[in-house]
């Protein structure tokens, strides 16, 4: 009889982390994504406002590639006054061939916080100046810092700086980027003052109100807006959107719908049938990065499908190597 694996958060904290093999991962699911006929059909969203909640399924199948994974990802952005967590859920990982369980992923939005920070160092590796040394970072929980960290994987970052509405917690960050990372890290209480620093400006938050305005960005800077997965969330200027001297989404047909972009059409800046590039045909030299540094450059990612399969994929198979996990019959 067939059997599945299931592995639990503890478990698979010990196999897969934020590393270099993390963001090789997600930079090949997003190749992908703009050479093979991946399906990946429209996020399922379920709304819960009384609770500021809100429940998003995704997938994705790529070609060539055995298993595909489905993720229950549930965001309740009250939590922490509960004393829990913003984010958790599961991902299910089936077989390409017969649509049998392979694995049950219990990570509680652990994988989901990886791929998401990785695909942030894939857009800063391929969008941001190479020689981008300080990094601003918006918001002040757990994808806050993995998003600095990430950066350190990809750029000789010096120097960060982090701004959230809650001055005290952004201090709080600071504080431990600081010690993990060795390098100078503060709080700034002006949001203006914290994104006319930076080379790279990172947007962590569930904002449903723009914190980044169009006339703080300077020359060279590269922006990239990971908040934004759902109609109402909106963390820059929708004017932003025509600033930028490039604008490149995770993928467009979401982003015309749940991404920044959603606002600069909403507000009749940008035509809705506007052609962008995407992240996967950068990468894969199908469209135009960074063309100088002085442009403004802007990646809005809101989460795709095949990353959830990639990490998934990557999960199970360092399991086997670690013979992680239990085994049942299915």
């Amino acid at each position: 009889m067939p059997r599945m694996i299931i592995l639990t958060e503890a478990e698979l904290r010990k196999i897969i982390w934020l590393n270099l093999d993390a963001v090789a991962c997600v930079e090949n699911a997003f190749e992908a994504l703009a050479t093979k006929a991946v399906a990946m059909p429209p996020i399922l969203r379920l709304d819960i406002p009384e609770h500021r909640g809100e429940v998003d399924v995704k997938t994705a199948y790529v070609p060539g590639i055995d298993s595909f994974a489905i993720k229950i990802s549930p965001g309740f952005f009250d939590n922490p006054k509960l004393g829990l967590p913003s984010v958790n859920g599961m991902m299910v990982l089936l077989s390409s061939k017969t649509g049998l369980v392979e694995a049950l992923l219990l990570d509680n939005g652990y994988l989901t916080d990886i791929r998401t920070a990785a695909a942030g160092a894939v857009a800063a590796k391929h969008l941001s100046r190479p020689d981008s040394t300080v990094a601003t970072i918006f918001g002040a929980g757990v994808q806050a810092l993995l998003q600095l960290k990430a950066l350190t994987l990809v750029r000789p970052i010096e120097k960060a700086c982090f701004w959230a509405r809650d001055y005290a917690k952004a201090e709080q960050i600071a504080d431990s980027a600081s010690k993990e990372f060795g390098f100078p890290v503060k709080a700034i209480a002006d949001p203006e003052q914290a994104a006319a620093l930076a080379d790279i400006i990172v947007t962590t938050t569930p904002s449903s109100d723009p914190l980044l305005q169009a006339a703080w960005l300077r020359a060279g800077q590269h922006v990239t807006a990971m908040g934004s997965d759902a109609e109402h969330k909106n963390e820059l200027a929708p004017d932003i959107i025509t600033k930028a001297d490039l604008y490149i989404a995770d993928s467009l047909k979401q982003t015309r719908i749940l991404g920044e972009l959603h606002h600069a059409i909403k507000a009749g800046l940008v035509d809705p049938d506007a052609a962008y590039g995407e992240l996967g045909a950068v990468i894969a030299g199908s469209a135009k990065g960074r063309a100088s540094p002085s442009q403004i450059t802007l990646a809005d990612l809101t989460g795709t499908g095949v990353q959830d399969t990639a990490i998934a994929t990557l999960a199970r198979e360092r399991a086997a190597h670690a013979n992680a996990g239990t085994s049942f019959e299915s």
